[in-house]
């Protein structure tokens, strides 16, 4: 499991599509598996679930974005998982690292 938490000044409707639009088409196995919206008194929440395959660990792997916020002040926590391998211990979970560092990378490029 790899973990990224940020804040942002930003439009959510414009955020989410540009994360929906970075994931998918930043593997050519990513798709999006599920999610949900909710609002309540101004306050907006959105939760999708992203999967892709990863070559390097032969298996697959999920990311789960939370995008949370008012106005335009916005929290975001990005999580990896099901990369690894093994029963009882976590190894190899270099798909994870490389699934929130491409994300990540994505956000850096938000244009605001």
């Amino acid at each position: 499991m790899a973990q990224y938490d940020a804040h942002f000044t930003a439009d959510f409707d414009r955020l989410l599509q540009h994360i929906e639009k970075s994931v998918v088409s930043g593997s050519v196995s990513a798709s999006r598996e599920g999610g949900a919206s909710f609002q309540t008194d101004g306050v907006r929440c959105a939760t999708r679930i992203y999967e892709r395959y990863s070559y390097l660990g032969g298996n697959r792997l999920t990311l789960s974005v939370t995008l949370f916020g008012k106005g335009k002040d916005l929290h975001l926590t990005a999580v990896t998982s099901g990369g690894s391998q093994g029963i009882f211990l976590k190894f190899n979970t270099f798909g994870e690292d490389a699934f929130l560092k491409k994300f990540i990378q994505a956000l850096e490029n938000f244009p605001g």
